[in-house]
């Protein structure tokens, strides 16, 4: 099977197809996902702006860390439910959408991210905070955390301005040549 037909396929399963043509459904999902974004982002942002040492300073990492962790989690669950019924309803035409393929690529570098900042940075704050200063490592895992998530948010909203190339009708395609 094609990536095109196995696209087509989990977009035309029944609840995706409902979602996709109800016209209460599928606004109400798209709003969840925007403002989950909205929670999760601006909780990323508040602990990025802190490991960089240039927001909250009165504040311990710790404190930060801590106090917005389940907020996070809860944002981030819905946002990446959302996400994937809102992809799945109309994955026909975003599977080879470039836009969309940039927003999986970093949604996938999100866990590696996580896994090389969590023992140095996330899972230590208490250590960091005893630092004095704010230790390199962390402002680059803060740093690299908000390109990451301002690069799927970008990218995210460049999917719906995508528009595929359009072969021209004279042009003569290398199948036809071939055949």
């Amino acid at each position: 099977m094609s990536p095109a037909s196995i696209s087509q396929a989990i977009q035309d399963t029944e609840l995706l197809t409902a979602m996709r043509e109800s016209a209460l459904v599928y606004p109400i999902v798209m709003s969840t996902h925007l403002a989950s974004i909205a929670i999760f982002g601006g909780l990323i942002l508040i602990t990025d702006l802190r490991l960089l040492g240039v927001a909250m300073k009165s504040m311990t990492i710790s404190d930060v860390v801590k106090q917005t962790r389940v907020w996070k989690w809860i944002g981030f669950i819905i946002m990446v439910t959302c996400g994937v019924l809102l992809a799945g309803s109309k994955l026909a035409s975003y599977y080879d959408n470039p836009y969309f393929q940039i927003k999986l690529s970093l949604l996938a570098l999100v866990p590696v991210h996580a896994l090389i900042f969590r023992s140095s940075v996330y899972r230590n704050t208490d250590q960091l905070d005893k630092l004095g200063t704010t230790p390199r490592i962390a402002k680059i895992a803060a740093g690299t955390s908000l390109v990451l998530w301002l690069g799927i948010l970008s990218a995210g909203r460049w999917i719906g301005y995508y528009d595929r190339p359009q072969e021209h009708p004279h042009a003569v395609s290398m199948q036809s040549i071939s055949k």
